[in-house]
C-alpha cells in the first residue's frame, strides 16, 4: 500500500550566476504529488524502469499500480475539499450568528456592554454540565455580565481537601471577587458524565473522565444503597444519582471556609437545579444550611423547591 504523501510541495529554485538573465530573488514551483512520486520512482530506480521494458507482465501490472494510486491520490484529494468545504461552511454561519448578534444584541444595547466593559457584577455564579445540550445561557435565559459561569464533565464540585481545580479556582474569584450573591449547580437528564460515574469499578485502571467523577462517589454509593431498597434498574439509577449528586456538590461547597462563612451570614445562598431535556423541565431547590448544621455528614436538609414546567 502507498504511504501517505504531502498534497504538494513547493521547490525554491534560483537563476544561476552564469544565466544570461539578470539575478533574481528565489522563485517558488508547485509541483504535484503525483509529479513528485514519479520523479523520485524514476530517479531512484532506473533498472527497474529498464526491466519492464522487455516483460509484458511487469508493465500491465505496473500499470494497473499506477491507476490504483492515482485512483488513491484523487479520493484523498477530494476528502480534503469537502472537509475544508464543511468547515467553512460552519464557519460561515457562526460569523453569520455573530454579526447578528452584533447588530440585534450589542449596538442595540451598546451602554450596556461599554459598562461590562469596564466592570462585572453578576449575581449568580453557575457550575454547568459541559453537555452540549445543556447551555445554561439558553436553557435560563441569562444575559451578558448576569452569570460567572463554570462547565466541567457532570457539573461536579470537588471538596476543598481535594486541591487547586479550575472549578474552585473560579469559585474563588466569583465569591471573593466578584462577590456573587447566588452559587447555582445545574444538573441535567441523561448525563453521560454520571453513567460514567455509575459503571466504573473502583479497583481499575482510571481514565482522565473516572478520575474526575471519582469526586461524585458518595453519590454513587448513596443511589446504589437507594436501588438495593427499591429495585431500581440501571437507568433510574442513573437518573436518581444525577440529583443526588448535585445535593452532594452542594455539601462540597461548604467545605470552603471563605463559602460557608458567607453562607452562615446570609450573604450567600446556595441552589440546585435539574434540567430535564427530555420533556423540557426543570427543577430548582435551595440547601437550607441552618437545617442541615444539626445533621450527619452526608446529609442535607433543602427548602424552596420548585418545579417549572
Amino acid at each position: 500500500m502507498a504511504l501517505p504523501v504531502p498534497q504538494s510541495t513547493s521547490v525554491t529554485t534560483a537563476t544561476s550566476s552564469s544565466s544570461n538573465f539578470p539575478s533574481t530573488s528565489p522563485r517558488k514551483i508547485k509541483i504535484s504529488c503525483s509529479q513528485l512520486r514519479f520523479s523520485e520512482t524514476k530517479q531512484a530506480h532506473p533498472r527497474l524502469m529498464d526491466a519492464f521494458k522487455g516483460n509484458s507482465a511487469l508493465q500491465v501490472k505496473a500499470l494497473r499500480e499506477s491507476q490504483g494510486l492515482t485512483q488513491e491520490i484523487i479520493n484523498n484529494e477530494q476528502k480534503c475539499v469537502q472537509i475544508m468545504d464543511n468547515e467553512s461552511e460552519l464557519f460561515k454561519e457562526m460569523k453569520r450568528r455573530f454579526l447578528t448578534f452584533k447588530k440585534d444584541k450589542y449596538l442595540e444595547n451598546l451602554e450596556h456592554f461599554q459598562n461590562l466593559a469596564k466592570v462585572q457584577k453578576p449575581k449568580f455564579m453557575v457550575i454547568a454540565c459541559a453537555d452540549s445540550r445543556v447551555c445554561p445561557s439558553s436553557i435560563l435565559g441569562f444575559q451578558p455580565g448576569e452569570a460567572f459561569i463554570v462547565r466541567n464533565v457532570a457539573n461536579l464540585v470537588p471538596p476543598y481537601e481535594n486541591g487547586p481545580s479550575e472549578t474552585n479556582a473560579a469559585l474563588e474569584f466569583s465569591v471573593n471577587s466578584l462577590e456573587v450573591e447566588n452559587i447555582l449547580v445545574v444538573g441535567h437528564s441523561c448525563c453521560g458524565g454520571i453513567r460514567a460515574l455509575m459503571s466504573m469499578e473502583d479497583n481499575k485502571n482510571s481514565s482522565f473522565i473516572e478520575n474526575w467523577v471519582r469526586i461524585g462517589k458518595p453519590a454513587k454509593l448513596s443511589t446504589k444503597a437507594t436501588a438495593t431498597a427499591s429495585d431500581l434498574n440501571f437507568d433510574q439509577q442513573c437518573r436518581h444519582c444525577e440529583k443526588v449528586s448535585i445535593n452532594q456538590s452542594l455539601l462540597n461547597l461548604l467545605t470552603y471556609p471563605w463559602i460557608e462563612e458567607k453562607v452562615a451570614n446570609g450573604k450567600l445562598s446556595v441552589h440546585g437545579g435539574y434540567y430535564d431535556f427530555v420533556d423540557c423541565t426543570f427543577e430548582k431547590w435551595s440547601l437550607n444550611y441552618k437545617g442541615s448544621e444539626s445533621k450527619e455528614d452526608g446529609e442535607y436538609s433543602i427548602k424552596d423547591r420548585e418545579f417549572w414546567c
